[in-house]
């Protein structure tokens, strides 16, 4: 079941990147895929908020909710509970100067990271963590199982990925 995608766009730098068509395209088409490889079980019409803010606004939210008074590039606010019955999954916050940051010195496309850090938000939302390492070595090979089937390269090879943010229980 592919999860209905909500859309917000809170920093014009966003536009640099894509259309706000654009970037739902990109989330409708990465969700879809990570929802299918993951196997979840979802809800019919379980929906999943994505906001597309600047650096300002995601150090705010990682202060308050982490304690960590830095930006990040993805923060992922899960609802909790069974997502099999779940009408609401959690939202996603993605950085631009951080992702854009960090495809460039990976050498990656944006739209490629972006997609990546969709993946790493969205399993958090589905409940996949990776605070102990047996737990990181599941949720990434799953992120490289995902990202090759919408034909991105592994983003872990040569150790340069760096998704810094994470689930937030709240």
């Amino acid at each position: 079941m592919r999860p209905v995608i909500e859309i917000a766009i809170e920093s014009k730098l966003w536009a640099e990147f894509a259309a706000p068509d654009a970037l739902a395209a990109l989330a409708e088409k990465v969700i879809a895929e990570a929802a299918a490889q993951s196997g979840v079980e979802l809800t019919d019409g379980a929906e999943v908020s994505l906001l597309f803010c600047d650096d300002a606004f995601i150090a705010t939210l990682n202060r308050q909710w982490r304690g960590l008074d830095k930006p990040t590039n993805v923060l992922s606010f899960p609802a909790g509970g069974d997502v099999s019955v779940a009408p609401i999954l959690g939202d996603i916050v993605i950085a631009y100067e951080t992702a854009a940051a960090e495809a460039g010195q990976e050498g990656k496309s944006l739209a490629d990271h972006v997609s990546h850090l969709i993946v790493h938000g969205f399993l958090h939302l589905i409940g996949f963590d990776h605070v102990e390492d047996a737990d990181a070595e599941e949720m990434e090979a799953l992120e490289r199982m995902i990202l090759a089937g919408l034909g991105i390269d592994d983003p872990y090879k040569g150790g340069l990925a760096a998704v810094d943010g994470g689930a937030v229980a709240g």
